[in-house]
């Protein structure tokens, strides 16, 4: 009889639907850590916890009982995934639950900054009466840029059009037909939309492209007295660049409900006049928090009653001769995923895959999950893996389709990406040498053989004498080693392609020389998982 262990305070009717599932007990043991944590699952068969427990390496060392634990919300920074799947273990997620409760709360956050509502109340206690000082701004006929139109982001863009707002998005894997059925206009850059704006909403996932993406550069950029509202991940505005807005009177407002660092209870944003703070409260309402108990527990009960496996975030329901079988070329689509998502400029419409030869008598559509795992990868806040991937590629209005044709062609198995977008296709090519070693095989028109692993630059130039050497001896001048190198082009003296391997990131100033020169027309700096790296949800 399976047992499931309740880490976390969740919602009482979660613990009714345990309590009414046949053939499984449950126990609530909140607070635990160390070796009381470590204990304590190893006597569970399941679990289930909220942001309050940290499930370590350490917490799972030796366990030779759990199989599944769900986390009842989004995230899963708090579980140690890759302890977990080397132990056998399901991680699952509810993605949903908390959507419309942090919607409504970036609406809450704009609608009380507008009105000024939390200072007028605290002059209120202090005594007086002042409706001069607090003069608010109505929402209607104000422009509003979300940044990320995922499953939030869709819900804010829903509720400012019933405020009579004009949108403006932008999201990299959101086309502007898709947009413009939401009402949504969407834009090619986030800096093209900063000037237009009179409030700004993000709701991405931090990652490196994201990390201070709102910084001094952009709200220079913006008109005066924009107003800025958080409810996604700290660190997406600099902290620093929005005091100075604010004292500089460039920003009218600022509302935030994530910092860089939580718990946070001092910041110089605290106390400044046009600032309202919240205590990450996103997914605080009761309909979210018994949302996300709810479908935690059913995860559970579904899993150990029918072995059903849905929201995986580390590992995909795949029994392991097919993943070993098939594990070399999940890995390139997963990396030409990722490059596609660098390379191609933003706004996907369509995906089309082709595989030839060998490659397809096996799985492919397990591989097309793969391909869309690493597109999606960078650019959302769910965890995405081959689970997952397809579904919330087609969320986005993303057509994806596949074709498979048994001759081999130059290589006995090879597969080919290809991805739609402002009316333009940007394809890419790849095949495994040997069993486990991904390579670049084509860039657009031009064929070549190229490493896909690590850092690379990708540029473009006509086919003239000398642009290998110029570019290398940039390099060599900033102290950029190059560790492999491939060219190639479609027909000698038109455009021709290259691509570095790179020991490290390029400085700004190496990227801006190789730019420049004359016959050079575009560069991009990719980044790629080292050889071997394979993300959590494909190891074994």
């Amino acid at each position: 009889m399976p047992k499931i262990l309740i880490l976390d305070p969740i919602a009482q009717e979660g613990l009714d639907l345990l309590a009414k599932a046949p053939g499984i007990t449950h126990e609530v043991r909140t607070g635990l850590k160390g070796d009381a944590l470590k204990k304590a699952l190893a006597e569970a068969d399941g679990a289930i916890c909220r942001s309050g427990v940290t499930i370590t390496a350490e917490a799972l060392e030796g366990n030779r009982r759990l199989r599944a634990i769900a986390r009842a919300g989004v995230g899963t920074d708090n579980i140690d995934k890759e302890a977990a799947t080397r132990l056998g273990i399901v991680v699952m997620n509810t993605p949903t639950g908390n959507t419309l409760s942090t919607a409504e709360h970036t609406f809450t956050l704009m609608l009380a900054l507008s009105r000024r509502v939390a200072e007028a109340y605290h002059t209120l206690l202090a005594g007086k009466w002042d409706r001069k000082t607090f003069m608010g701004t109505q929402l209607a006929d104000k422009t509003l840029g979300i940044v990320g139109l995922g499953r939030i982001g869709q819900e804010v863009a829903k509720r400012a059009l019933a405020f009579q707002m004009r949108v403006l998005g932008y999201d990299p894997f959101l086309s502007a037909e898709g947009a413009a059925k939401l009402g949504i206009t969407r834009v090619e850059r986030v800096r093209d939309m900063l000037p237009q704006i009179d409030y700004l909403t993000v709701h991405t996932p931090l990652t490196p492209e994201t990390t201070n993406l709102i910084d001094r550069e952009a709200i220079a950029l913006m008109k005066p007295g924009v107003r800025l509202v958080n409810c996604a991940r700290g660190g997406i505005y600099n902290e620093e660049a929005l005091v100075e807005g604010l004292k500089s009177g460039k920003l009218g407002g600022v509302a935030l409900d994530v910092f860089r660092e939580e718990p946070c209870t001092a910041s110089p944003l605290f106390g400044l006049p046009n600032v309202l703070c919240t205590p990450h409260l996103g997914a605080s309402t009761e309909e979210a928090q018994t949302q996300v108990a709810v479908e935690a527990v059913e995860l559970l009960i579904n899993y150990f009653t029918k072995g059903e496996v849905r929201h995986a975030v580390n590992m995909a329901a795949i029994d392991p001769k097919t993943l070993e079988a098939i594990r070399g070329y999940l890995d390139l689509a997963y990396r030409l995923g990722l490059l596609m998502a660098q390379w191609h400029p933003a706004g996907a419409s369509a995906c089309h895959l082709v595989y030839r030869g060998e490659l397809t008598k096996k799985n492919t559509k397990l591989v097309t999950a793969a391909f869309c795992a690493g597109l999606l990868e960078r650019a959302l806040e769910e965890d995405v893996n081959i689970v997952n991937s397809e579904l919330l590629l087609r969320e986005r209005g993303i057509k994806l389709t596949e074709h498979s044709r048994s001759e081999p062609g130059a290589f006995s198995s090879s597969m080919t990406v290809e991805v739609e977008s402002g009316g333009q296709k940007f394809e890419a090519g790849g095949t495994l040498f040997g069993n486990n070693m991904p390579r670049l095989i084509r860039l657009g028109e031009s064929r070549l053989e190229a490493y896909l692993d690590g850092k690379l630059l990708v540029f473009t130039h006509n086919d003239v004498p000398g642009i290998i050497g110029a570019v290398g001896t940039i390099f060599g001048n900033h102290r950029v080693n190059i560790a492999q190198m491939a060219v190639g082009r479609a027909a000698p003296g038109g455009s021709a392609i290259g691509v570095l391997n790179l020991d490290s990131l390029p400085p700004a100033a190496a990227l801006a020389e190789v730019s420049g020169h004359k016959d050079i027309q575009s560069v991009r700096v990719i980044e790629l998982p080292p050889a071997g790296q394979l993300p959590t949800w494909l190891r074994g």
